[in-house]
């Protein structure tokens, strides 16, 4: 594809180069006058941060904590050269980019690329077709995506405006997790051991615990507002663990849009968001000046029997003042506390997804599949594996925790998965004999089987090009049952119905909304439930599907779908490029 850049904007690149040897372009203004094709330069190199009284050494992009924004607009070219100057391997991921036919970008360690090893480099290269919104891109091999993390922010083309009220600022809010101890320490110990990795310390927003942690008064995000104003906020949670809800007291807020997909707008006191998901809210700043300071807070949601980070990130909504008003009086301001739900209100949480709905006009269609031409059941939870015959394992028996989808923890190969599809060389590296249903019924939701010992493999699920797929996931209750958010790459699919308890072929599907179900790459599979989904295969490659949820991932909650090339030119995989990294 050939790089189109007009006049002006070459000029403004020749100049921007001239002063600085990386090319960045975080600033709005320059996003909405640049040219179609926008080049970043991500150097991974190891920074000091200081947070909870303690400095450590991170893996960043840049020496940024988070990382920077990538603005682009719908139809742009992005091409982002990745610099590994650490000790570890890295790969990034442009969580919800569908990636039409460049499934070497996508950047899942060993599943579409070997990773990038230390003093190597490589570009990621893809268009934004037919996506505008909030994103947001991190590292997507073992635990290192704790610290590689930032917003993707996707303006819409030129001169379309956006299906809600004009925003008179946008302000990205990224939620993180942050732990004391070295994060590739903590998982690789755990896997060693056969346990469970420690839980965080804290939670942040937009890098800061604020002041509801130990010596952290002083790293608070602070939003500053104008009476009157509307403000885009564009939430993404980038946690490892954990699902968050988040309120702003006494605060309305508006959400707009989730995944980059806009939705029907409907108001809200608390937004859920699960990680890998992105919610736009409005928020509306009172007419007039209020005494008052107002928390920005979030907080789990948690519904497994397992430990978790059970504290608060507060950040703080402040009122800009006149000239005239005096400073000594700010600083008696009260500051008013966000109200949020109990830690396991799975009722809100079911109650606020069904809240979300695409907005099914003639400009922004829903083109869920009317009909279906393969169907899948997919279990989804907990088990066991034995220990390898080498590993002393905490559990008893020589027995380690696992997940897997369908009783199969999937099994990372040490090739990628991609370049072995596209080369034909296969064997020996996965199967396509992936189950459609489970091996064996039982009450998923109610007393869990004797059995609860996983298989283990490398197996995916083969489709034909423009395949329509049903997908039902349902949560089950070995070793407790718990929400997990799984997050298709390559794909949005719709949210057609979810139900607490178990999937009932016969009554459930005339649940199905076919109307204008929510269009999404994450969704949360509910506690004790389950969620149906539907998409059609129209992009080529091998698409990942794993539960967000750092720790399941890492146990073997995960998958791949092997989507086979169309015959017409443009229903191909490009050819890899000449600079993808060898394993």
């Amino acid at each position: 594809m050939v790089s189109v850049l007009t006049s002006s904007a070459l000029l403004k690149a020749l100049l921007f180069l001239s002063l600085c040897s990386v090319w960045l372009l975080p600033d709005l203004a320059l996003a909405k006058h640049a040219g179609i094709t926008r080049h970043y330069k991500f150097n991974i190199k190891m920074q000091n941060v200081t947070r909870l009284c303690q400095t450590k050494s991170i893996v960043t992009v840049n020496g940024q904590f988070p990382g920077p924004r990538i603005i682009a607009r719908e139809g742009d070219r992005v091409l982002i050269k990745v610099v590994n100057y650490v000790q570890y391997n890295v790969t990034i991921h442009w969580h919800g980019i569908r990636q039409l036919r460049s499934g070497w970008a996508d950047g899942p360690a060993y599943v579409t690329q070997c990773p990038i090893q230390t003093g190597q480099s490589y570009v990621y290269n893809f268009t934004i077709t037919g996506q505008r919104g909030t994103l947001f891109w991190h590292a997507h091999i073992s635990w290192l995506r704790a610290t590689l993390y930032g917003p993707i922010v996707i303006l819409p083309k030129r001169h379309a405006s956006y299906p809600f009220p004009q925003p008179f600022k946008e302000v990205p809010i990224v939620f993180g997790e942050w732990w004391k101890a070295d994060t590739e320490t903590i998982i690789n110990q755990a896997m060693a051991a056969g346990g469970a990795p420690n839980i965080s310390d804290a939670f942040t927003i937009n890098g800061l615990p604020g002041p509801s942690y130990n010596c952290s008064a002083k790293e608070t995000f602070k939003l500053k507002v104008k009476p009157g104003k509307t403000y885009l906020l564009r939430l993404v949670n980038a946690a490892l663990n954990d699902e968050l809800f988040f309120h702003v007291a006494n605060h309305t807020l508006t959400v707009v849009e989730a995944d980059a997909v806009y939705v029907k707008l409907f108001k809200t006191d608390i937004v859920l968001i699960t990680p890998g998901q992105t919610t736009n809210v409005l928020l509306k700043a009172k007419s007039k000046t209020p005494n008052a300071k107002f928390d920005m807070s979030a907080r789990p949601y948690a519904t497994g029997p397992a430990t978790f980070d059970n504290t608060t990130t507060i950040a703080i909504l402040e009122y800009k003042k006149s000239a005239s008003a005096s400073s000594s009086n700010n600083m008696n301001i009260p500051l008013l506390k966000a109200k949020l739900p109990q830690f396991n209100d799975s009722t809100y949480a079911m109650k606020f997804n069904q809240k979300i709905r695409s907005l099914a006009t003639r400009k922004f269609p829903v083109k869920v599949p009317k009909k279906v031409d393969r169907r899948f059941f997919f279990t989804v939870g907990l088990g066991i594996l034995p220990c390898s015959k080498n590993q002393t394992c905490q559990g008893p028996n020589n027995i380690r925790p696992a997940a897997g989808i369908n009783n199969v923890s999937f099994v990372q190969p040490n090739t990628a998965l991609l370049q072995a599809y596209f080369f034909n060389r296969s064997k020996g590296v996965y199967t396509t004999n992936f189950p459609t249903n489970p091996p064996f019924k039982f009450n998923y939701t109610g007393t869990p089987p004797k059995n609860i010992m996983l298989d283990s493999g490398t197996k995916l699920v083969s489709l034909n090009y423009n395949t329509s797929v049903e997908l039902v996931m349902q949560d089950t209750s070995i070793l407790g049952a718990e929400s997990h958010p799984l997050h298709l790459h390559g794909f949005n699919f719709f949210v057609l119905a979810q139900g607490i308890g178990n999937f009932d072929p016969k009554k459930d599907p005339a649940k199905f909304n076919l109307v204008d179900p929510a269009e999404r790459n994450t969704v949360g599979v509910p506690s004790g439930g389950w969620v149906a989904i539907r998409f059609l295969a129209d992009n080529p490659g091998i698409w990942f599907m794993h539960c967000h949820l750092e720790v399941h991932t890492s146990w073997g909650l995960k998958m791949a779908w092997v989507v086979n090339d169309g015959k017409g030119p443009k229903q191909k995989l490009m050819p890899p490029p000449a600079d993808l990294p060898k394993c």
